[in-house]
């Protein structure tokens, strides 16, 4: 580790790694509710497991984000972070506010009260007072990194990083915008929730993927750069007016239906450049890194976010299409592969990459990490494939043939089984991930030694 400041990214991906594994196991709870609706009914309602596992998935995701621009900005930069106090300070807002959205949510504290209230709007149904502190913590955030990256060295890796983190704190603003109106409302929520995933949050995944293949390949800079500057550039191209495909059946002006469709169907591109970036560099690669199970993790984000933000998006994305399967189980099954490969996968990869530097030790339980990406990898894509052949009997019978919501789902209840496996097997590799992170590997006792000593 070259800098000091760098290990302010340890307290944030330890913090994220809790989070992400209350995020995992209330996805497997809910997953469970759908095999029998009654479990936990009176105590935790389908709809508050929900809110937590989708809220518990952002959260988790932006700590991520901001742990890793901690580790990356002083390293590219060449100096150190401007305040590291202002650091923990911002975390310390994020976890009061996540403390308080789940005190919120458990115990139903909604109703009656202006800071308190939800506004009925998915990911977004934070109290007024979270919604503040985020603001908050994410001004102190972009203080403090913007200054760092002023008074240092300007890479085009911290360039993209710093207005993909600009972007995600600006289009929040958003959330405070409520406008009675129902299209209205969604017409500007998107503008959230969509320019997020599939338009700022591409940026930090280009920056912190181009770190990851200049440390774990040895590539020319200029290279990596070239290649990540025309990610970007079609991301922005493909992701902004891309929002259309959101906008079919809100009462929006039907021209969105094709630009949604048209700029919708571009938004592949991206992804797989990603992915031919990401096996290009491995194979031009000139260094043979220690840390395998980072190359791993890296290469696994490209990939399977080419697949499930990519190929499952565009499965559904034309309006002709989108008609019948909209906000049906094919949707499910896209937006889980979609998150998982894109951005949990990126956040678990500069973990690995970051935890044995942070450490100061060689890379540890490789195996163990390794084997805890290909559960993860391979129940989430068991769980697309179920949910997508679900969606489409579903759009079948719900759409085309007519039968009511809850006969159909009743037919689907031998899906819901396999996804609540697939579900298990999730959160078996993310348990297995965070031990391999944490807990340092024990030698072989070797004859006429008496101790286990940590490998180095």
């Amino acid at each position: 580790m070259k800098y000091e400041s760098q290990k302010i990214a340890f307290a944030y991906f330890v913090v994220a790694m809790v989070l992400f594994l209350v995020q995992v196991s209330g996805g497997l709870l809910a997953g469970w509710i759908y095999v029998s609706p009654n479990t936990l009914s009176e105590v935790l309602p389908f709809n508050v497991v929900r809110m937590l596992h989708t809220n518990a998935l952002i959260v988790w995701l932006l700590l991520g984000f901001f742990g890793a621009a901690y580790f990356i900005v002083p390293e590219e930069a060449e100096r150190e972070i401007h305040s590291p106090k202002l650091a923990y300070l911002q975390l310390a807002i994020l976890v009061l506010g996540t403390a308080g959205v789940v005190v919120t949510y458990v115990f139903d504290l909604f109703h009656g009260n202006f800071l308190l209230g939800k506004e009925g709007r998915e990911f977004l149904e934070q109290p007024l007072w979270v919604k503040v502190g985020i603001v908050v913590a994410a001004l102190i955030f972009l203080y403090n990194i913007s200054m760092t990256v002023l008074a240092g060295r300007k890479t085009a890796i911290t360039n993209v990083l710093l207005i993909g983190l600009w972007g995600i704190a600006l289009l929040f603003l958003f959330a405070f915008y409520n406008p009675a109106n129902l299209g209205l409302d969604k017409l500007f929520w998107w503008y959230v929730v969509h320019l997020w995933v599939e338009g700022v949050w591409e940026l930090v995944m280009a920056s912190i993927l181009a770190y990851l293949m200049l440390k774990l390949t040895g590539v020319d800079r200029e290279v990596v750069e070239k290649w990540m500057y025309v990610i970007v550039g079609t991301a922005l191209f493909s992701g902004i007016l891309g929002t259309g495909h959101h906008y079919y059946w809100i009462s929006a002006p039907g021209y969105w239906q094709w630009i949604g469709s048209i700029f919708s169907s571009l938004e592949i591109v991206p992804f797989f450049l990603m992915m031919v970036f990401s096996f290009v560099m491995v194979w031009k690669g000139r260094r043979e890194h220690p840390n395998k199970a980072a190359l791993l993790w890296s290469l696994g984000t490209t990939t399977l976010a080419f697949f499930g933000a990519g190929v499952w998006g565009f499965l559904h994305t034309l309006h002709g299409v989108n008609y019948y399967t909209h906000g049906t189980q094919i949707t499910a099954a896209h937006g889980h592969l979609a998150f998982f490969g894109a951005y949990v996968s990126l956040n678990l990869a500069i973990f690995t990459y970051a935890f044995p530097i942070l450490r100061n030790r060689d890379p540890y339980n490789q195996v163990l990490n390794m084997v805890s990406f290909w559960l993860m990898s391979g129940g989430m894509a068991f769980m697309t494939f179920v949910l997508t052949f679900a969606g489409t009997v579903q759009t079948h019978l719900q759409r085309v043939l007519g039968q009511s919501y809850m006969e159909v789902q009743d037919q689907l209840a031998l899906f819901y089984y396999m996804r609540f496996g697939a579900g298990v097997a999730v959160v078996l590799g993310a348990l297995l991930f965070v031990y391999s992170i944490l807990v340092p590997r024990r030698e072989v006792i070797e004859p006429g030694r008496a101790e286990l000593a940590p490998a180095e």
